[in-house]
């Protein structure tokens, strides 16, 4: 049980006045270095403050949901409760790597070190129901979402050690990790109503609108069906800077559908005014109906700043099959990207390398420093050490000889030979395992995969389950391979330890789903948790990165731009002028 006391007022001031010693409240924090915006800055850079507001933003979503608390285990949770209804108290600027500035809280005052830091909540900051938001409710999102919520919000706010409640709006956190990012992380939470869950289960799934302090309440909700959220007028926080250029619809409406096709044709007769497309063949062949040539649904790319996402085929290296990095090696020697690039997803795909592809923080053409030197220690092959090492690139037919004769003798040494019964070991048994996917989209991409290992020998089963069960074989790690994205940011934290750290290898509903469990890994991201400038962060990622890497712990898929399509009706910044993490949905805004 975690020690919470709230403080004489004496020794209250005399703590805020030893912490003032070496930190001074400030209206924002970087991870790393100073944050970008002053004290008096009007608006996010990629928000238009003059935009106008009113009208309704209408979006096509698929799938189904049964709650509308996004915040626990069991739900099949909705679209938008934690972007329109809760706030935190610090707000995330999109244009930088990892900075926050003042949202609930008006200022945060952090020790030198990070083990105490302190909140002072906004005077006017208030949920819908008209009540403030005080330290009090702050505490109780803490304790509920670490003990009842989701198992990332047990992992991180459990180093929380203890919360001193100076008075209602004023709190201070204190921690014995050293963990840097802690402050940021606790800035992030989600801030829920005390009084508006006093005798009720948080744990349960509900439909019944909960109080929340931001711009928006729940509108309509029809279970399965589709969402409303529309705007509070006596929102509290409408004037903050941090806000401007935001928020500009009286109401966002999320509509589900069976699947993406039904999606699409819901966009296209207007029933949905914007639309992000994946589907490399749909956007090269499926917008060419009368609304694009007549100017009224415009068709834009945007380009993220940020990490590719990390997708592929995950191995799971607890399996027997794959404990060998020779035997994984080959296998993603063995993915043809060229043809599938070609024949399924009409050329437009790059293919991703490593995971932070595309971005400052890939190990890709760059040589290790010393400190990664220092981090890694040896042993490592000499083309990942300097940055030269590439995926192999196929000649596109869906045989490639030569490549498969190098994927045939890899795997020769670890153990395995072509024979009269397929791909064998010394006991003779077939080299074979399973796919597990959850949809066309998958069974696509790993059905070419399957027809390129049966050449050689190789016995892969494809089994489809759905949502439920997949949830279930990611929780114990019971499966032989899956399709997994992982997505980093440019501020890559805890959550590298929750999906490559070792005790993930026999810690269940952790995200290290290939079972990593190499000691240089967690050194690299012991490093970049410890970091105090971007210089060393930067180099321990990119020990990182090596290390993954050359672990061949998953076979690389591709990546994409970011395609969007939207109705004339609706305004938009140019791509230019997006966050680094691309298009924001939330800057849009009704052209009247």
């Amino acid at each position: 049980m975690k020690k919470i006391r709230r403080l004489p007022i004496a020794l209250a001031f005399s703590g805020l006045l030893a912490i003032s010693a070496h930190a001074a409240p400030r209206h924002g924090m970087a991870m790393l270095g100073e944050p970008a915006l002053p004290p008096d800055f009007k608006n996010l850079p990629y928000a238009n403050p003059d935009a106008p507001k009113g009208g309704i933003l209408k979006q096509a979503v698929t799938g189904t949901f049964d709650s509308i608390n996004p915040f626990i285990i069991k739900s099949n949770a909705v679209t938008g409760p934690r972007t329109f209804v809760f706030e935190s108290l610090m707000g995330r600027n999109g244009a930088e790597a990892f900075t926050e500035y003042g949202l609930l809280a008006e200022s945060i005052d952090a020790s030198d070190d990070r083990q105490t830091f302190t909140f002072k909540i906004r005077p006017e900051a208030k949920f819908s129901d008209g009540s403030p938001v005080t330290t009090a409710d702050v505490q109780f999102s803490l304790e509920t979402l670490r003990d009842h919520g989701k198992p990332s919000f047990k992992n991180n706010f459990s180093k929380i050690s203890k919360m001193d409640l100076v008075d209602d709006r004023t709190i201070t956190f204190h921690q014995d990790k050293g963990d840097r990012e802690l402050p940021m992380i606790i800035g992030l939470m989600p801030i829920i109503s005390k009084k508006s869950w006093a005798g009720k289960n948080f744990e349960d799934t509900t439909i019944l609108p909960i109080i929340g302090s931001g711009p928006y309440t729940f509108g309509e909700i029809k279970p399965g069906e589709m969402i409303s959220y529309k705007k509070n007028p006596d929102y509290w926080g409408k004037n903050l800077a941090f806000n401007k250029g935001l928020w500009n619809f009286d109401q966002f409406r999320f509509d589900y559908y069976r699947d993406a096709n039904a999606a699409f044709e819901a966009f296209k007769k207007g029933d949905a005014d914007i639309r992000g497309e994946s589907d490399p063949t749909r956007w090269t062949t499926g917008y060419k109906f009368p609304a694009v040539g007549e100017g009224k649904v415009l068709l834009e790319t945007y380009e993220a700043k940020t990490p590719a996402p990390a997708s592929g085929f995950i191995f799971n290296t607890r399996r027997k099959i794959f404990e060998d990095v020779k035997v994984r090696e080959a296998l993603t020697m063995a993915f043809d990207f060229e043809w599938a690039n070609a024949n399924l997803f009409s050329g437009s795909y790059k293919r991703i390398y490593g995971y932070f592809s595309g971005s400052e923080l890939s190990s890709m053409g760059k040589p290790a420093d010393a400190v990664e030197q220092t981090i890694i220690g040896g042993g490592l092959r000499a083309d990942i050490m300097d940055g030269s090492y590439k995926l192999p690139v196929s000649d596109g037919s869906g045989r490639d000889r030569k490549l498969l004769k190098k994927v045939v003798d890899l795997l020769g040494e670890a153990g395995w030979k072509v024979s009269d019964n397929g791909l064998v070991n010394a006991a003779g048994e077939q080299f074979a395992f399973t796919i597990t996917i959850q949809n066309p989209d998958q069974e696509k991409i790993a059905l070419h995969y399957q027809r390129t290992l049966q050449q050689i020998g190789i016995k892969v089963d494809l089994r489809t389950i759905d949502d439920a069960q997949f949830t279930a074989i990611k929780k114990n790690y019971d499966y032989d391979m899956i399709p997994w994205t992982y997505y980093n940011s440019l501020s890559p934290g805890n959550e590298q330890d929750l999906y490559f750290g070792s005790t993930g290898k026999t810690t269940d509903s952790t995200r290290n789903y290939a079972g990593i469990a190499d000691p240089k890994v967690d050194a690299a991201i012991q490093a970049m948790l410890k970091s105090k400038n971007r210089e060393e962060f930067v180099s321990a990622i990119h020990a990182e990165d090596r290390l993954l890497v050359s672990g061949f712990y998953m076979v690389p898929f591709y990546v994409a731009p970011q395609w969007v399509a939207r109705w004339s009706y609706i305004g938009s910044n140019p791509p230019d002028k997006q966050p680094v993490t691309g298009f924001e949905s939330v800057t849009l805004w009704h052209n009247p």
